[in-house]
């Protein structure tokens, strides 16, 4: 098979500015050799080549190669369509690269060629030291955490806040190449006094050649007591060298749309007039003042009698609302600057020798966050970046009741295992080393780039072409009927990108995530109500959004299912403790369901992502959800209905076995591991074995040391269980990579059988498998369009698709298009709603929709009245 060079092309925008941008590419089975993945060359639009570092990151089951990864650094980012070409070698080699890592007993230093960075290997300084060639801009990178102790007294209650600082514990040098570096950090938080540590933190640092920036990926564990451990603020903080005098020591806030700009001693005092308003002006534009002792004296002497501002401050308290404070000393209040909506998350502080350039990603939308400088009237300014602000009420991770509410509010269980211990969370922030005061067109830049990070992708055809991520449909308008298809899908993931702002789902812990069920009385979501709040990966919502990226390229859907990657995947998951490897299903607080099942945390949600950008925190969490069904041996997902026997413990085959299935399939792909292959055939060998095979069960004991599923019984569980929640899109990825004729007969069977009439199925199974542990049909969709296709069954896909048009649609409603306003009263600021809405449906219709547009879209009518006639005749 010939090789073909995709065309890459900017997310988004192209950057203004220099930046290192890294990318996934996906490959047909048999089309890339892997010995030909070093082969590669970057060409820009106007056709020069870029410096390219390339890695495989994942295989087919024959050897060939499935997804690279490739790293580039552009000093000149162009706008318009990049390629990759074959090269008889790649472009790094045929010159020396200028970025380096030298490791010694105690520290890693890195050089890109325009900076160099100095990572300690234990203590507290994460970075010892920052230099833009030999001027040394900042030191004393560390970590920040500050706790709260509650108690209460006869008098009232009293707060204590108790500093801990991060230690280090290991640095590694997980990659190496000629055009990227990247630094694998770990450590824990620590009291001042020693006696205590928690809150391990993991970071990761990213350099790139030739470029002054650096990229930080911070994830933290939370491993307190709920009860006890309040977290008054976490954040990351750097020292900064100043030298000059303060009225050339400079400070710069993103807000909502410009730059609030200052001096620690800013020219405005009684006398600033003529040739010093000038020199004002020049001042707030980074320019460097300077005086004639005689001449200026006067006006100087004024200077050093006015206040020197110390401490700057920009608090996001809110998705709303942020206020800019400044401060003389500590003894003194603070005085309030500027105000504003949201602030843009980008803090620069220096002197005219240059200074620190700081941002932290989704910076309003994961409030509370701030950014402060303090010690600017010093030799020594610290810039602190807080991913929860210490300016707002501690983080509180107790559970919102003292009890469950299984049957009121479908909480999944009598237990109350609400608990955050071992759940994680994730930012990012870039850090630019400035060798002079960056104007406000850079300032504007580095704020757009840390705010949406240069990311390349390929054109829909390539990922629908190359079947990586399985089966789905690229768009089709080609007749009404499946235009109309195609306006709901859009309408939905329209309306819920426009539910995240007007309901702000936003704030540190739960920015990403969806709401579950719609309130109509209310005009809210119940977010109140156990089981209808937060959505947490219920009926793979990261499927859907994806799979609408995939097939559009848009850069708002990336936007929207990368949100939810970070969030699901850190804060729905638990990273240790005894519930490693599984996650929280949907409650109030999102650790708050005592189902703590594998399916939340499987690896299919999150590898999309992964493959697509090479983020090295999600293949962490790939892996470290290989093991889950290992955990489920102490909380059995079906203990509330199995009672306890000689398996070790139960599964599913959809979802648990499922979820297993999607973890072992991304450890076989990304690592060639046989070991997990071989757990996903025996459990198809031991579903073959099954006295209706997939149809069998659905609920199976299990044994994670051997992966034998034993068959117990049949129909002793709910049927829509195996299809609402990953499994189709698994499975039939995973068809193609087994290539087992009887797997795919027996997905197809189990699609057949969900559409049989209740009489069919009894009489299918001599009684065995009643009819009434089948519902929600539309669910099944793709597993019966996946029957249809492989029987040539017109019949049935007319079936499916008239199943599929009798939903629409999600809304409840017949048209997901149509919104209504609700009354002016009755909601606290103007909204539209669906009344009926449930993203459990939106998620499902959509991706059945998707399914069946590729499998069986020849077998829907060409135009939308024949539908309502077919909808009509059945009813």
């Amino acid at each position: 098979m010939g090789l073909k060079y995709p065309g890459l092309r900017w997310l988004e925008d192209a950057p203004s500015i220099p930046c290192g941008v890294t990318w996934g590419v996906p490959w047909q089975i048999g089309e890339l050799n892997r010995s030909k993945t070093d082969a590669f060359a970057l060409i820009s639009p106007s056709g020069n080549p870029v410096e390219l570092q390339t890695w495989p990151t994942a295989y087919w089951p024959d050897g060939s190669v499935k997804w690279t990864a490739h790293a580039a650094s552009l000093e000149k980012p162009e706008t318009g369509d990049y390629s990759l070409q074959a090269e008889g070698k790649s472009v790094t080699n045929s010159h020396t690269s200028p970025l380096s890592v030298k490791e010694s007993v105690d520290e890693v230093t890195v050089d890109t060629g325009a900076i160099r960075c100095v990572v300690g290997k234990q203590g507290k300084a994460l970075i010892r030291g920052l230099y833009h060639g030999e001027k040394r801009i900042g030191m004393e990178g560390s970590l920040v955490c500050i706790g709260e102790e509650r108690r209460t007294t006869p008098s009232g209650k009293l707060y204590q806040e108790e500093s801990f600082y991060g230690e280090i514990t290991s640095v590694t040098i997980e990659q190496e190449g000629p055009t990227r570096v990247v630094l694998s950090v770990e450590g824990v938080h620590i009291s001042q006094d020693g006696e205590r540590s928690w809150l391990p933190f993991k970071l990761r640092l990213y350099f790139y050649v030739n470029q002054a920036s650096i990229r930080i990926v911070h994830t933290i564990v939370f491993n307190g007591n709920p009860q006890e451990d309040f977290v008054k603020g976490i954040g990351i903080s750097f020292g900064l060298p100043l030298k000059e005098p303060l009225y050339n020591r400079y400070v710069r806030f993103a807000g909502d749309n410009g730059f609030f700009s200052e001096s620690p001693r800013h020219l405005s005092t009684r006398r600033t007039n003529g040739v010093y308003t000038d020199m004002f002006r020049r001042q707030q534009a980074g320019e460097s003042i300077t005086f004639d002792p005689e001449k200026d004296a006067p006006f100087t002497s004024l200077l050093e009698d006015s206040a020197a501002w110390d401490g700057y401050k920009l608090t996001q308290l809110s998705a709303d609302s942020y206020s800019v404070v400044k401060q003389t000393n500590e003894q003194c209040s603070w005085v309030k600057a500027v105000s504003g909506n949201r602030a843009n998350g980008l803090v620069y502080a220096g002197d005219t020798n240059g200074g620190l350039a700081a941002g932290l990603r989704n910076f309003w939308q994961k409030h509370p966050s701030s950014l402060e400088v303090t010690g600017l009237t010093t030799e020594e300014a610290k810039l602190t970046l807080w991913f929860w602000s210490p300016d707002s009420a501690a983080m509180d991770m107790r559970h919102y009741d003292t009890t469950t509410h299984v049957d009121s509010a479908y909480e999944g269980s009598q237990e109350l295992r609400s608990t955050p211990y071992g759940i994680g969370n994730t930012n990012e922030l870039m850090l630019w080393c400035c060798d002079r005061t960056p104007t406000l067109a850079d300032l504007a830049a580095m704020t757009k780039q840390v705010q949406a990070p240069p990311q390349f992708v390929c054109e829909p055809e390539q990922y629908h072409n190359t079947n990586v991520f399985g089966i789905w449909s690229l768009p089709d308008r080609s007749t009404p009927a499946k235009a109309w298809v195609e306006e709901q899908l859009d309408a939905l993931v329209s309306f819920y990108k426009q539910e995240v702002e007007q309901r702000r789902w936003y704030g540190f812990w739960d920015y990403g995530d969806f709401m579950h069920t719609y309130d109509p009385a209310r005009h809210n979501w119940r977010y109140d109500v156990g089981g209808f709040a937060w959505q947490n990966t219920e009926l793979v919502p990261n499927m859907w959004l994806w799979l609408s990226f995939l097939r559009s390229g848009r850069g708002d859907l990336f936007r929207m299912a990368e949100a939810m990657t970070r969030h699901t995947s850190e804060v729905d998951v638990y990273h240790l403790g005894e519930y490693a490897g599984l996650g929280s299903r949907h409650n109030v607080v999102h650790w708050g369901c005592g189902c703590k099942e594998a399916r939340i945390a499987m690896a299919g949600l999150h590898r999309y992502y992964y493959f697509l950008t090479a983020d090295e925190r999600t293949g962490d969490i790939l892996t470290e959800v290989a093991d889950a069904d290992y955990a489920t041996v102490q909380t059995d997902p079906m203990r509330d209905y199995f009672p306890k026997d000689d398996h070790p413990t139960h599964a599913r085959s959809g979802p648990d076995w499922a979820a297993f299935s999607s973890n072992w399939m991304s450890q076989w792909e990304r690592f060639e591991s046989d070991f997990y292959r071989d757990k996903i055939l025996q459990g198809i060998k031991d579903l073959k074995a099954a006295p209706f095979r997939l149809l069998s069960g659905t609920t199976f004991g299990y044994d994670p040391k051997t992966g034998i599923l034993s068959h117990i019984s049949d129909a002793n569980y709910d049927y829509h269980m195996v299809i609402a929640f990953g499994a189709p899109q698994v499975w039939m990825e995973l068809s193609q990579l087994i290539t087992d004729p009887e797997w795919d007969d027996m997905l197809a069977e189990f699609g057949e059988f969900y559409y049989l009439k209740p009489e069919e199925k009894l009489a299918w199974t001599n009684g065995a498998i009643h009819p009434s542990k089948f519902s929600w049909p539309m669910m099944a969709a793709g597993m019966a369009a996946f029957a249809a296709n492989r029987l040539h069954n017109a019949e049935l896909a007319a079936d499916i698709w008239r199943i599929m048009l009798e939903n629409r649609l999600p809304g409840g409603s017949e048209d997901s298009t149509f919104t209504i306003q609700v009354p002016e009263l009755e909601y606290v600021r103007p909204i539209q709603e669906l009344p009926h809405i449930t993203t459990n449906i939106a998620s499902q219709w959509s991706l059945n929709a998707i399914l069946c547009l590729e499998l069986i879209g020849q077998e829907l009518p060409a135009e939308l009245h024949v539908c309502d006639q077919i909808i009509t005749k059945e009813k």
